[in-house]
């Protein structure tokens, strides 16, 4: 009998072409998420041996694994690696993930934050344990507030230097971090003053002497604050950069594409 007189039969076929397209759907999400896992473990290994280059050990270094644009599952997959911290660079991104994962993850915002995002992002993101880039007093003041507001304990928050001049980035001028530094650790209660964070160039030969700026800026920041170096993280290198940021001392690297593979911007909400 031609198939095409047996209504069940095409049922039953179309139904079994959907399921293998369902499983192969399921295996290629499967390899991806497997990719991302082995990503990051090949990350961590060049940030141990970079840390042994710099004569520091790989546990003083934090790896904050930049998830931005990449959905849930690749997340989880990373995380059932054994990773716990991880960055992202937009509010309301981060307040669609963090609810679908485990909240023992620390999360980092290391974007531009805008002063009407400031509760939103506090409120939707009980597990939000650092914002990397606090630019201004004002930004600082949002912060210290709705922190109060929403009863919980200090925020960690690291001060944003502009430290190549670039009119594209975001961050305090170098000369003055000690200002907005002492404004987040004296005037800002609720939060907690951390360290220092910075972008680096894209043309990476400038690179090393944006960090050596941070660094100086750590230097001086420590001296008004009677704070010791050791205490003042500087979070700096990202996927193209972070075994020269970690050389230079960075204590925080932050690394998407390196772990995720190339952001996928048309899926961003």
């Amino acid at each position: 009998m031609n198939t095409l007189d047996n209504p069940e039969e095409e049922d039953q076929k179309a139904a079994e072409v959907q399921v293998s397209q369902s499983d192969t759907m399921a295996a290629s999400s499967a390899a991806m998420d497997g990719v991302a896992a082995a990503a990051l473990r090949s990350v961590l290994q060049r940030v141990h041996q970079a840390a042994e280059r710099s004569g520091r050990g790989s546990n003083r270094i934090r790896v904050v694994a930049v998830s931005k644009t990449k959905p849930v599952s690749v997340i989880r997959q990373v995380y059932d690696a054994g990773h716990r911290y991880f960055g992202e660079n937009y509010v309301q991104e981060l307040i669609d993930k963090a609810p679908q994962l485990p909240e023992d993850i620390e999360w980092h915002f290391i974007g531009n934050l805008q002063s009407n995002k400031v509760k939103p992002l506090l409120a939707g993101v009980p597990n939000l344990a650092m914002v990397e880039s606090v630019d201004d007093q004002k930004i600082a003041n949002h912060l210290d507030r709705a922190v109060a507001s929403l009863g919980r304990k200090p925020l960690k928050v690291l001060v944003q230097v502009n430290t190549s001049g670039e009119e594209s980035k975001f961050g305090v001028e170098p000369s003055g971090c000690v200002e907005l530094a002492k404004h987040v650790s004296m005037g800002c209660p609720s939060l907690e003053f951390c360290g220092l964070m910075t972008i680096g160039m894209l043309d990476y030969s400038s690179t090393p002497e944006n960090f050596k700026t941070l660094s100086n800026c750590r230097s001086e920041v420590c001296k008004a604050l009677g704070m010791p170096e050791e205490q003042c993280e500087l979070s700096m290198g990202m996927s193209n950069d972070f075994e020269q940021a970690i050389e230079c001392g960075s204590t925080n690297v932050r690394i998407g594409s390196t772990i995720f593979g190339a952001r996928e911007y048309s899926k961003k909400k």
